[in-house]
């Protein structure tokens, strides 16, 4: 009996959730335009362009620690041979 209740609450509370999102982002109730650069792909096209027209160059293995945002060398440890 309240199974039917909870999923029907949960169900109108994503329904309305998503009316407003539509209204707030989509239609701009508040004011405001979208910009140019979320509006059209040119942007991520230069983007992509840039990225590929930079030089490789290779170096050491990093391990990334998202943390406290430092790159740390990854050193390999040989392993002993029996």
């Amino acid at each position: 009996m309240a199974t039917k209740y909870i999923v029907g609450s949960v169900a109108a509370s994503f329904a309305f959730a998503y009316v407003c999102g539509v209204y707030v982002a989509d239609r701009k109730v508040f004011g405001g335009t979208t910009p140019r650069t979320m509006a059209t792909n040119e942007w991520g096209k230069e983007t992509d362009r840039k990225l590929q027209a930079w030089p490789r160059t290779a170096g050491p293995p990093v391990a990334m620690n998202p943390i406290s945002r430092q790159n740390f060398v990854v050193k390999v440890k040989p392993s002993p041979e029996p």
